[in-house]
């Protein structure tokens, strides 16, 4: 019989690990060799009991997902390190990818595809789901603003009109009206509206 494929469950939120603990409990290829509920000590535990996978949450305390990733990766490239999570920015998504994760669900992922990804990700196959994918993808499209153009994409996130644009950066409001229409362009949007919530989106600025 050959091993079991050891695993490690770091994620903030107790239910969460106790339904991936019994998820896993009822495979025979696999065990859980520990749980935390934040980024330092799965770091910790990643090196104290070096599991083969680890199910990692992007949003926990003290030491994010993508960091704890980028971290255990550095240490031990052996272990697959599984994203888990209910929702992310493309940002730390991509992060977390980038990183050394070998792959990226969704929670609500159906509990065949996750266990398929956790058997995936040992045998080297990267594993991602088509809306991370997809998320990520937009990401790496992201548009090239200068400056300038942030400074007003900002603004108009904000509700600010082109005169009031004009107003607060001190330039005309011919060259507010030139930037807001560059702007539209590059993001391929039809409105201010639906820039701004690309915007936010792609984390060109905050919302």
């Amino acid at each position: 019989m050959s091993a079991k494929i050891r695993i490690l469950l770091a994620d903030d939120h107790l239910v969460v690990r106790m339904g991936m603990a019994s998820i896993l409990s009822f495979e025979k290829d696999m065990e859980v060799v520990g749980e935390t509920d934040n980024g330092v000590d799965a770091v910790r535990l990643a090196r104290e009991l070096k599991p083969d996978v680890v199910l990692m949450d992007l949003k926990m305390p003290k030491l994010d997902g993508a960091d704890a990733t980028m971290q255990i990766h550095a240490a031990n490239r052996d272990v697959k390190i599984l994203i888990l999570t209910t929702f992310g920015t493309s940002a730390e998504l991509k992060k977390a990818m980038d990183g050394g994760a070998a792959g990226a669900l969704l929670k609500n992922s159906s509990q065949a595809e996750i266990l398929e990804a956790i058997r995936k990700v040992m045998t080297r196959n990267r594993v991602m789901s088509d809306e991370i994918r997809h998320s990520i993808e937009n990401l790496n499209a992201t548009p090239e603003m200068s400056p300038r153009q942030l400074e007003i994409l900002n603004l108009m996130a904000k509700g600010f009109s082109n005169k009031e644009i004009a107003d607060i950066t001190g330039i005309s409001l011919e060259t507010v009206k030139d930037h807001v229409k560059k702007i539209l362009s590059k993001m391929n949007a039809s409105s201010r509206t639906e820039a701004s919530s690309l915007a936010v989106n792609l984390q060109l600025i905050t919302g």
